[in-house]
């Protein structure tokens, strides 16, 4: 039977929809907007921690918190859709919660910079469980008709948590001071996720079964390691996917770590570094409300190719610019980019993966997107400490715009949502 034709057909009180299952899916809505709170308790203080309270002078050190972030991150998404399949979902978004716990502690009290490093490695296996589990578990509800929707309203809810804890903890920390006040917000978001994930979070295996079974292709016995060969190069559509989202958290890496020092160079406050790093997820959670059910009505590969080439845009105007203004407008255009991106890349993984193997493809283009994290700020520290910050950005920002012309030249468009 047609997937389209099943979607909607009960299967032992399970039935795949967003309307058919709207509690659920709201309630992991509300689970990643905490999850993405965790990350945004730091994207406006933690470097201004590093060079200011620990006085660390070289940007490679500084940002040297990203690269344990994104690494471990990247290589906890690998694993992460293997042990889904074989353990459930539910339980990986428990213990990632648990593996959160500490981290607003050791970040808001540690003594030293290692601890700050460390939390970000506990950060990023936390992330790489709990992120992941809420994306694939809405793909899971939805069924093959509404990806691109339910990717959309996921990384919503997540990154706009992720700008207003930025623009929270910018003020926080401007009446306060940088630490611990502005971490205070991280001890409830991780307590409040875990609670909703243990008691009133249900798995979706039986969703994904009953999608396997109305499937137009049957399962196919395939393994991990063919699976990773496919996403990542094997399958041109999966690799074009790959490639732009190791590239779009390059350069998020790269404004994580290097904005606040840059802007604080030219004499910013905290304040006002805060509402730009807010500004730029603000309007990349809230467009993709927007861009993720476009990417069904209208296919994935525009979307992603034009998505590139406008970050390209807000990156060359935040080095060529020197005023607040024009930095404002080119988060807003950093942001706009994401969004046409960021939820029509995964909806476009799904669409190339077969449901029985989609968690652990999704995975594996999650871990080339999260690695692009600690490229990102690795590659950005070790730039600006030789040329300056405004090279480093306007080297990510080339980087950018050839990584939208591979997809242009790579991806075959297929239709959305099949």
């Amino acid at each position: 039977m047609p997937a389209e034709e099943s979607a909607g057909a009960p299967q032992g009180g399970v039935r795949l929809g967003l309307a058919e299952n709207w509690r659920q899916f709201a309630l992991l809505v509300l689970v990643n907007a905490f999850v993405g709170g965790m990350v945004g308790l730091e994207r406006t203080v933690v470097p201004l921690i590093g060079a200011e309270e620990f006085r660390i002078a070289s940007t490679t050190l500084v940002t040297s918190f990203i690269v344990s972030f994104g690494v471990v991150k990247a290589f906890t998404n690998l694993l992460s859709g293997h042990f889904a399949d074989i353990y459930g979902r539910k339980r990986l978004l428990i213990l990632g919660w648990l593996i959160a716990l500490p981290v607003p502690f050791m970040i808001g009290w540690g003594p030293s910079w290692g601890w700050i490093v460390a939390a970000n490695a506990l950060l990023g296996v936390s992330q790489g469980l709990t992120w992941s589990m809420t994306v694939i578990m809405k793909i899971d509800l939805v069924g093959p008709k509404s990806r691109g929707l339910a990717v959309g309203l996921n990384e919503f809810a997540g990154y706009l948590a992720v700008g207003l804890t930025a623009l929270a903890t910018g003020y926080i920390a401007q009446r306060y001071g940088l630490r611990p006040e502005p971490f205070y917000l991280g001890i409830g978001y991780a307590a409040l996720g875990l609670l909703l994930s243990v008691f009133l979070v249900r798995d979706t295996r039986h969703h994904v079964a009953l999608e396997t079974a109305g499937h137009a292709a049957p399962a196919e016995p395939i393994r991990f390691w063919e699976i990773f060969r496919r996403t990542s190069y094997g399958d041109r559509n999966l690799f074009a996917a790959s490639q732009a989202g190791l590239v779009n958290n390059l350069n998020d890496g790269m404004s994580w770590g290097l904005f606040p020092l840059f802007f604080a160079g030219f004499g910013l406050t905290v304040g006002r570094i805060g509402i730009l790093k807010a500004v730029y997820p603000v309007v990349w959670g809230v467009m993709q409300t927007l861009t993720g059910p476009l990417s069904d009505r209208w296919g994935r590969k525009g979307l992603i190719v034009a998505g590139m080439w406008v970050q390209a845009a807000g990156l060359f105007m935040t080095a060529a610019t020197r005023q607040f203004g024009w930095w404002l407008a080119a988060s807003v255009l950093l942001g706009l980019g994401t969004a046409m991106v960021y939820p029509t890349l995964i909806a476009s993984v799904s669409d190339a993966s077969h449901p029985s193997w989609r968690a652990r493809s999704l995975s594996v283009y999650r871990f080339w997107r999260d690695m692009g994290y600690a490229v990102g700020a690795l590659a950005s520290g070790i730039i600006a400490d030789l040329f300056g910050a405004a090279w480093a950005i306007g080297s990510i920002g080339a980087l950018t715009l050839a990584s939208g012309a591979v997809v242009a030249i790579a991806m075959r468009e297929g239709p959305a949502g099949e």
